[in-house]
């Protein structure tokens, strides 16, 4: 099962920091991809763009956080979402349940990838921008227990 956690407003760095690693201490939470518009690689002086630290190690931010979405094991950690959220997100928030990440490789994934399709780690499935470098769109953080 899936949540989104879609936001009023574009979260800064900080606070997508704080939500992430406040979200990643729900045991039932697998997978977690943020979504928003790409920040600017050119200006420096107003850019969002920086590194947060998520469980410990450096992620480099992409983009603005709109949405986060959150692959989870059990209904209950709707109501955990929702309280890891009323305490990041004064200003308001809606959460969705449904399907969000893909968990299976498409027609589209092979096109782009081709052989090096069977390369690719179950995890990264649905996680990627198919318009972008793989390395540039995704950072993988293991929980203890799957290191």
């Amino acid at each position: 099962m899936d949540i989104e956690i879609f936001p009023h407003r574009l979260l800064n760095p900080d606070t997508t920091e704080k939500l992430l690693n406040d979200l990643e201490k729900i045991e039932s939470v697998k997978r977690m991809v943020i979504h928003g518009p790409r920040l600017s690689n050119t200006d420096t002086k107003t850019s969002e763009r920086r590194s947060i630290i998520v469980k410990g190690e450096n992620v480099d931010l992409q983009v603005q956080t709109g949405r986060v979405l959150l692959e989870v094991e059990t209904e209950e950690a709707i109501d955990e979402v929702r309280e890891v959220c009323d305490e990041n997100l004064p200003f308001g928030f809606n959460v969705h349940i449904g399907t969000f990440i893909r968990k299976q490789k498409t027609v589209t994934d092979e096109l782009k990838y081709g052989k090096a399709l069977e390369k690719i780690p179950q995890e990264m499935i649905g996680l990627t921008d198919q318009n972008a470098k793989l390395s540039e769109r995704t950072k993988i953080i293991k929980r203890k227990s799957e290191e």
